[in-house]
């Protein structure tokens, strides 16, 4: 099914110093205050994996804080790609895989 024009999701893995520094909880609190669909988490080996959905813009501007993140975090690498929308969900943590 094709995504409304006003709306994009991008799946992203965060690689580098992305665990253990409030990366997950920043990414909730960015992507609410940017009014974002979807989730973030931790995998097993290190990285943190997030699905961002919403106006082109914003989804954007999100990737683009991520490849900064919080301020202990080091971010190596951004690994986007069009991701699958799960409709208006809000933005969750979910738990590690």
């Amino acid at each position: 099914m094709d995504e409304p024009a006003d709306r994009v999701a991008t799946h992203v893995i965060l690689h580098g110093r992305v665990q253990g520094v409030f990366y997950r909880n920043w990414t909730v609190e960015q992507a609410l205050e940017l009014g974002l669909d979807g989730w973030v988490r931790n995998r097993h080996d290190g990285t943190v994996e997030a699905l961002f959905a919403g106006p082109p813009a914003a989804v954007a501007d999100m990737v683009t804080r991520c490849r900064r993140g919080p301020t202990h975090a080091r971010v190596t690498e951004v690994d986007a790609t069009p991701g699958t929308d799960p409709g208006a969900t809000g933005f969750h943590k979910l738990p590690s895989v």
